[in-house]
């Protein structure tokens, strides 16, 4: 999930930052004002997953059309891949400041379309322009902390972004829990998000500019003095001198790549050999990310626990919140491993886990179907004729008919559990005899069968989590902010923000009608085949890059990466080669 990312950052730079804060607290104050906006990319990513299930509940046709439902979903993904193309343009023409004011806006613009939508045509629009804030904020908010943080303390505070968006999906999934009983349940959850974007709202007008974007637009005495709120007296003109240097060289490696538009910098830097072996390498990671199905997990989490057999919305839900706090502990854990093992070796061995995982749960899913409880002639006509799945009633061999298919008959069917033990047959009736079927104390299934193997289903999506968040959930972006040549480091970063967000808006618009076409388990199996290309494509084509300065990063993809031997050993050998001649 998750499409934030983690900065590079060891646990010396976390004790500085509190001494630097103890002494600065204002450094805090910029640092969790922008980062509100990683909370809200978070929260509006993350809150969908619980309120999609009440908003089938109340609209009929989302309940009928899953391409609907994949849509709310998905339409924030698509306004992301275009507010982070506003966010790049606004960030460099009107500030890091007003950008995240007007994605603040967006948020809370988006939050109250959503709360008071009277139809679901409306809370897509409401999905998209929370998109478009998502982008806008993906893009700002981790570079206004940046370049308003002491350098010495830079990673760490950079690293409470990545924390904040999964933090924020927590959040999400935890309100989903705490409206479930309230009047008007999916209302609250989606138009909450409104108050934290009213916050940063009033934060960041009060907040300065970022002194490189001042210094950029020859704004020298304002940049000077926000950098004095930040830094000692005598540490300022070091930091000046730092800022003209480091802009003279963005200025000096533009003009290198390009003047051009976007397309044309892009067609430049393909050309060259060593950038393009990077960004198929960053390329490879970021979408294997996406594919290994992380998003159908943060997305549609408690519709996967109702597929386990868990029909409560407060119950799925209530398991999705593990699934979800093990996803941000993940993230802990990766910043403390991934120096130390490698970014190669924390990714593959984290892909072999995802695939163990997909495959047991593609099985506890097939084995769940196969088991699933038989109906019973009995039991549904209970309810009346009426009641009865038209296509149960007329269907040629109805004793064959299990709770399975009952629900793939129809939109309109749905099982009613035995009052006794809704392991034994129960009833195949229409959608319309719910109230009455839970009148009678009975569990009505719609997504879902009862199944003694959805508790191991909810055990194995917790260690999917386990192994994705630690190596491809946070890895991809390390590796993507090391392989490029800093003189094109922004638009290998651009081509490779948008590539994500595509991949992640396929994985999101299509989970829902693969379930429907392939079943639980089919899909699942889908993803761990789908990895298993990934495994083979990242131990191919991805480098090792750790400990590495950016020079020798540069001398091994011109020479060409090797899956096999010590890629290192082979460029010293080959300078050494070199200066003998």
């Amino acid at each position: 999930m998750v499409e934030g990312g983690i900065v590079k950052v060891d646990k010396t730079e976390f004790t500085e930052c509190f001494r630097t804060i103890g002494k600065t607290p204002y450094i805090m104050r910029l640092a969790f004002s922008a980062g509100i906006g990683g909370l809200l990319f978070g929260y509006d990513t993350g809150v969908i997953s619980g309120a999609l299930l009440y908003i089938r509940e109340e609209f009929k046709e989302v309940e009928d059309k899953t391409w609907l439902q994949e849509t709310i979903v998905a339409m924030a993904v698509a306004g992301a891949i275009i507010g982070a193309g506003m966010g790049g343009i606004s960030n460099d023409r009107f500030g890091r400041k007003p950008t995240m004011i007007v994605a603040d806006i967006l948020f809370l613009s988006g939050a109250i379309i959503m709360a008071l939508s009277p139809a679901p045509w409306m809370i897509i629009v409401g999905r998209v322009v929370v998109g478009l804030g998502v982008g806008m904020a993906s893009m700002t908010a981790p570079l206004y902390i940046s370049e308003t943080s002491p350098a010495k303390i830079r990673g760490a505070l950079g690293a409470t972004n990545g924390l904040l968006i999964t933090g924020g999906q927590f959040l999400s999934y935890l309100i989903n829990l705490g409206f479930t009983k309230v009047n008007g349940t999916w209302r609250w959850m989606l138009g909450v998000a409104a108050v934290p974007a009213f916050i940063q709202v009033i934060l960041m007008l009060t907040l300065p500019e970022s002194p490189r974007w001042l210094y950029r637009k020859n704004k020298l005495v304002e940049a000077e003095e926000i950098l004095g709120r930040i830094y000692s007296a005598e540490e300022v003109k070091e930091e000046m001198a730092a800022l003209k240097a480091s802009i003279e060289h963005e200025i000096a490696d533009r003009k290198a790549v390009g003047e051009g538009n976007a397309l044309f910098r892009a067609k430049k830097a393909w050309e060259n050999v060593v950038v393009r072996r990077g960004l198929i390498a960053g390329i490879t990671v970021l979408v294997t990310q996406q594919f290994v199905g992380i998003n159908t997990i943060m997305y549609y989490s408690p519709t996967i626990v109702q597929l386990a057999g868990f029909a409560s919305n407060s119950t799925a839900m209530a398991l999705s919140l593990v699934t979800s706090g093990l996803n941000a502990v993940g993230s802990i854990v990766s910043m403390m491993f991934v120096d130390r093992y490698g970014r190669r070796k924390l990714m593959l061995i984290s892909m072999v886990a995802i695939i163990t995982c997909l495959v047991i749960l593609s099985g506890l899913f097939y084995e769940a179907s196969k088991a699933a409880p038989k109906i019973s002639n009995h039991e549904t006509a209970h309810f009346g004729a009426n009641s009865t799945c038209p296509l149960y009633a007329s269907a040629a061999n109805p004793i064959k008919w299990n709770c399975m298919t009952c629900l793939k008959a129809s939109k309109d069917c749905g099982y009613c559990a035995n009052a006794a033990n809704e392991y034994h047959p129960g009833a195949c009736v229409t959608s319309s005899t719910k109230k009455t079927c839970l009148g009678e104390h009975r569990t009505y299934f719609s997504q879902g069968c009862p199944s003694k193997f959805g508790f191991l289903a909810v055990v194995f999506l917790g260690l999917y989590i386990i192994t994705y968040s630690p190596g491809m959930g946070t890895v991809p972006w390390i590796l993507n902010s090391e392989i490029y040549p800093l003189r094109y480091r922004g638009i290998c970063g651009g081509i490779g923000a948008v590539t994500l967000w595509s991949a992640n808006l396929i994985v999101s618009e299509t989970f829902l009608t693969l379930t429907e076409a392939l079943g639980a388990s089919g899909t699942f199996l889908l993803y761990a085949g789908v990895s298993c290309i990934g495994l083979v494509l990242i131990f191919l084509l991805v480098p090792e890059t750790k400990g590495m300065p950016i020079e020798e990063i540069e001398r091994m993809l011109e020479k060409g990466f090797r899956p096999w031997g010590n890629n290192k050993k082979s460029i010293d050998d080959k300078e050494a080669s070199a200066g003998d001649d």
